[in-house]
């Protein structure tokens, strides 16, 4: 067996075995769902069986009982069909609803728990095409598997069986006519399954270049490029239409052989049937329970072939959310019971409550080292340096000197590759990432805001805040320009608060971070947007609100960080000094360079 056929079963296999998991709590569901559809077979192919019935009794003479007897049953089969159909459908549409709502949140639950390096092996575009369009796909093919491939077979099996009971001459017949709409359904599904799965990928690259852009307009417009980027869009979508037109195609061709079939077949049926009647081998009756049947074969056939046709699809679907759930976390929790060592030996159970650790120091780097995966040296080399409670440490050097790295290490976005980082006296990778979060207030980069309204992002940091508390920080943030909206803290914010500028996304961000009551504030180059007059305003306000907790000042501006109990300098990762801002002007010529270059020279 060569790699890709073994890569091929396994995804099989690993396909089916989610699918399994997924459908198994709704067991008893999916056993009502066949049981109701069961009922609707009978119940269908009841009536013509009872109508050839109560033909042949007319023509026989048999007299009105015979005629009202055989309608009763005609009526009661038609109930028992309909009411039937109406059930299963909807316990089918319920159960595939749920498959679909548990398959999305798994893979959206479990999309959480991956690092930022884990995520980004699959791609943003991707995740929402697994999480959604995937999704979809299966829900809607297991809905179709019920209700349009399920009762394929059993009709076929049960018309031939009861064809040949009329006579053998007619069962022989739909046999023929059942393979000949197998072989057409099975030869249709070879040709578009592949095509099926080449589109799935088609989904993810339209996702990319819609994202893309969607973010970048306001780039795409500044330098002109509409052009190019509707060009590039436009490529996009013809090769997924040139797929979408073959499978079409084919869906076209099909549906014409199989409605030229079920013509072709009526004709057949009735020129044997007549010579079967001729030779009192049959009842003229039983001709129109046989044409039923064939029609019935060649419908389901025909519904039959969609579902299968999405199949593969839905495999595809289904091996690429269980490619994301078999995905191991590289920063895990460490395992329930497990026992982290303190720093001065006590050993303290992970995940421990850390609201009580009123030590001095509050995180601490010891020789620390970080690699990403994919590069052949190391991004920080051998920190050592403490956050002390109380004090104000700043990191300040060169764009890519590895500044914003140190932020995501005492968040544990990333983990250390040597030496040790301690948050509370604790390895942070023995504590749960929830409760280390949970005393550490962010205020990121970039200054994202969820839409909602002023109130409603604030509370991220503490839901149970009440307004005083809202307006205290707001007010500590230097946002004056809150109380001049209509709404004050109930006024909307847009998707990534593009109703406000820079500065005032800025200042909601900082805003945001100070509702929590944490042991540690890391401010990354979150004072870029604003003015140096708002800039020292808030520097002062956060030193008298902040005063007992570690603070950590990520910039580029000198001015923002001059009056820093310590200042971190990085040159390509690695100390280039510690100390004040008078004793880094005298011992630290990087610090001296970038100090003259922002300050042209001056004092």
């Amino acid at each position: 067996m060569n790699n890709e056929t073994w890569e091929r079963d396994y995804s099989r296999r690993t396909a089916f075995g989610l699918l399994a998991r997924l459908i198994a709590p709704y067991k008893g569901l999916a056993a009502a769902t066949l049981l109701l559809l069961c009922c609707d077979i009978v119940g269908m192919l009841l009536v013509p069986t009872e109508l050839s019935a109560l033909l042949n009794s007319v023509t026989s003479g048999a007299g009105m009982g015979a005629v009202w007897r055989h309608g009763a049953t005609m009526l009661v089969a038609s109930l028992l069909g309909s009411l039937g159909c109406i059930a299963s459908y909807r316990c089918a549409a319920n159960l595939a609803a749920k498959v679909g709502r548990d398959l999305r949140t798994s893979v959206y639950e479990h999309s959480l728990a991956l690092s930022t390096a884990d995520f980004n092996r699959f791609g943003a575009g991707s995740m929402i095409t697994r999480t959604l369009s995937d999704a979809n796909v299966v829900q809607q093919t297991l809905l179709m598997c019920f209700t349009m491939m399920g009762p394929a077979p059993v009709t076929c099996v049960v018309a031939v069986v009861i064809a040949f009971g009329i006579d053998p001459v007619m069962g022989r017949v739909l046999l023929c006519v059942t393979l000949v709409v197998l072989l057409i359904s099975a030869l249709a599904v070879k040709k578009s399954a592949p095509i099926f799965l080449v589109m799935q990928g088609f989904i993810d690259r339209m996702n990319v270049r819609l994202r893309e852009s969607i973010t970048g307009v306001r780039v795409i417009r500044a330098f002109g490029k509409e052009g190019y980027e509707q060009r590039h869009m436009e490529e996009t979508f013809e090769d997924y239409a040139a797929r979408a037109i073959r499978v079409n195609l084919l869906f076209a061709v099909t549906d014409s052989m199989t409605f030229f079939l079920m013509n072709a077949v009526e004709s057949l049926i009735f020129w044997v049937g007549m010579d079967r009647v001729g030779a009192h081998a049959m009842q003229i009756g039983s001709i129109t329970a046989v044409i039923e049947f064939a029609m019935l074969i060649m419908f389901f056939m025909m519904m039959a072939q969609f579902a299968l046709l999405q199949i593969p699809r839905a495999l595809a679907c289904l091996s690429r959310a269980s490619e994301v759930l078999s995905t191991e976390p590289s920063i895990a929790d460490p395992a329930a019971g497990a026992i982290a060592g303190s720093a001065d030996g006590e050993k303290v159970a992970a995940g421990a409550d850390l609201s009580g650790a009123r030590a001095d120091v509050v995180a601490r780097f010891d020789h620390v080292s970080f690699r990403f995966d994919d590069a052949d040296e190391d991004t920080l080399h051998d920190l050592d340096f403490v956050l002390r409670r109380g004090q104000t440490t700043a990191v300040i050097g060169s764009t890519g000197s590895g500044k914003s790295t140190i932020a995501k290490l005492l968040l544990r976005f990333l983990d250390v590759t040597a030496g040790s980082l301690e948050f509370g006296g604790e390895d942070v990778r023995g504590l749960a990432q929830a409760e280390l979060r949970s005393r550490i207030a962010y205020v990121p980069q970039k200054a994202w805001l969820f839409s909602g309204t002023v109130a409603s992002n604030l509370r991220d940091a503490d839901p149970d805040a009440d307004d005083e508390r809202l307006w205290h920080a707001v007010d500590v943030a230097q946002g004056a320009f809150v109380h001049e909206l209509e709404d004050g803290l109930e006024a909307r914010v847009a998707q990534g608060g593009t109703n406000f500028s820079g500065g005032q996304r800025q200042r909601l961000s900082i805003a945001r971070a100070l509702v929590r009551r944490a042991d540690l504030y890391v401010f990354d180059d979150s004072f870029s947007a604003l003015d140096y007059k708002t800039d020292a305003a808030l520097r002062h306000a956060l030193k008298d609100e902040l005063a007992d907790a570690a603070v950590l000042i990520i910039a580029q501006r000198v001015s923002t960080i001059r009056d820093a109990d310590q200042i971190l300098v990085l040159d390509e990762g690695r100390v280039a000094g510690l100390g004040t801002h008078d004793e880094l002007l005298r011992v630290c010529p990087t610090y001296r360079d970038i100090y003259e270059s922002q300050m042209k020279g001056g004092n």
